[in-house]
């Protein structure tokens, strides 16, 4: 099998943690970049180049950064904020790189 990359990501004004996971659920890198599409989407080439699902939650940027991110060829899911936040809140720390995480284990898992 083809190895395969999802992609979580938790948005703020200023920054974006995103986390990146393999098929079997394994973290293959974490990090922050700028919150602009361009910055989001390159970072995201470059550390998960078999991307095939790219998740963020519903909130005040969420339209916006999915249709830019989109126009740059992302495969973005914008996740309903309830439906997240039931699959996070087993979390024992919440961070913005452990949402990024908890994001891309969603959209790996659907």
């Amino acid at each position: 099998m083809d190895q395969q990359h999802y992609v979580g990501l938790d948005v703020s004004l200023e920054t974006t943690s995103i986390c990146v996971v393999d098929q079997s659920g394994a973290v293959i890198w974490r990090g922050k970049c700028s919150t602009e599409p361009e910055v989001i989407s390159k970072t995201v080439r470059t550390h998960a180049p078999a991307a095939v699902s790219v998740g963020l939650e519903t909130g005040q940027m969420s339209n916006w950064l999915t249709l830019q991110l989109r126009k740059l060829s992302l495969l973005v899911v914008c996740l309903d904020a309830r439906h997240a936040k039931g699959a996070l809140s087993m979390q024992l720390n919440k961070t913005d790189a452990n949402d990024a995480h908890g994001r891309a284990q969603v959209v790996r898992t659907g």
